[in-house]
């Protein structure tokens, strides 16, 4: 059998294929009043197709821990009950389908209050319907405001943010949670030294700037049922340096990390890449952030996604099969192709899965 679609059990959930769905933000969701950060029937039919088009597992886009954790105004949320209930139909839909369904939980940080990417993506003023952003120190990101620096307080209701998320997103049917801690949003701002100037608990020391991302897993792991999978996604690389004269995260915090996710919990890691500085020299090439999915699997048995330009059937296949890494997470190829994962299915002789109603076409 093709080792691309192969099953994948991680604790008691078993994925049908080792093509998943990457989070990919739509910003598309109200930005206000009573449905604001809730799905809506783009999301609905973005999201579902997909998983008719035979991908083993749907992750939901970057979603909310709170209002101002948004990326855009535009993003979804799940920080009260309406976007619970609204996400309940959706998770179902997806299973139906027999993939399974997954979201992604996070606060955009610094990088938050900015406009959808197709008008400009600048930062959106209070007056217009954004607001002050936080970081894990003042670091401005590129052209964006300087964030507010985080205090302690803060830091802990942020943490009981992303776990009553958790709760939530389990309310509604979710079969996986992945933590979102890469990218340069306010996770990863904690990570980097490029971003993270503290100088108490939270920063200076690597010990430091990762105890914020391990008391966020302990909290989701707490409340998350004990059979369901947590994920991380990480930045591997800052992709600065040391000829740049900066201090940054590189591969080898990321295989020390990931050590230690996995000892408090954690079941796979989404390992891409970048965000946290603007205008980096990143050697974008096919799979080009494979090498870092496949380090922390050799270094720690943590399973793990590779992510990036992986676009071709045989490709993928060779990224699984080679034990690089457990899984492909495909982003823009899954939206030139909805069912890309049945194509590669027949080219990779494969097992396809089709709706049923689809079959007398097949």
């Amino acid at each position: 059998m093709s080792a691309l679609f192969e099953p994948i059990t991680l604790r008691s959930v078993t994925v049908p294929n080792r093509v998943w769905m990457s989070p990919m933000c739509m910003y598309s969701a109200e930005a206000d009043g009573p449905q604001a950060g809730v799905p809506t029937d783009f999301h609905f039919q973005h999201l579902v197709s997909r998983a008719a088009g035979g991908v083993g597992l749907v992750m939901v886009e970057a979603t909310a821990v709170r209002p101002e954790g948004r990326i855009t105004p535009w993003d979804l949320g799940l920080w009260n009950e309406a976007q619970q209930e609204a996400f309940t139909g959706l998770t179902a839909a997806i299973s139906a389908q027999g993939a399974v369904p997954a979201i992604q939980l996070a606060h955009a940080g610094r990088k938050a209050s900015t406009d959808r990417p197709w008008r400009g993506g600048g930062a959106v003023v209070e007056s217009a319907g954004g607001w002050p952003t936080v970081a894990a120190s003042p670091q401005a990101f590129g052209d964006l405001p300087a964030p507010q620096e985080m205090g302690v307080e803060e830091i802990r209701v942020l943490v009981e943010d992303f776990a009553a998320a958790a709760r939530r997103a389990s309310a509604a049917g979710f079969q996986a949670v992945e933590i979102h801690g890469a990218h340069g949003y306010l996770l990863n701002s904690f990570l980097s030294p490029v971003a993270n100037r503290r100088v108490d608990d939270y920063g200076g020391s690597f010990e430091n700037r990762a105890r914020l991302v391990l008391e966020v897993v302990d909290a989701v792991r707490g409340v998350w049922p004990a059979e369901l999978p947590v994920f991380f996604r990480v930045s591997a690389t800052d992709w600065v340096h040391e000829a740049e004269g900066t201090e940054a995260w590189t591969g080898q915090d990321t295989v020390r990390l990931a050590g230690l996710l996995k000892d408090h919990g954690v079941d796979l890691l989404d390992t891409s890449t970048g965000g946290m500085v603007p205008h980096v020299r990143i050697p974008v090439t096919p799979g080009y952030q494979v090498p870092f999915a496949e380090a922390v699997r050799t270094s720690t048995g943590l399973p793990t996604g590779a992510v990036g330009l992986i676009t071709d059937p045989r490709q993928a296949e060779a990224i699984v099969a080679e034990g690089r890494a457990d899984v492909v997470l495909l982003g823009r190829e899954l939206l030139r192709d909805p069912y890309w994962a049945n194509h590669a299915a027949a080219e990779l002789s494969g097992p396809a899965r089709v709706p049923v109603q689809y079959e007398y076409a097949i």
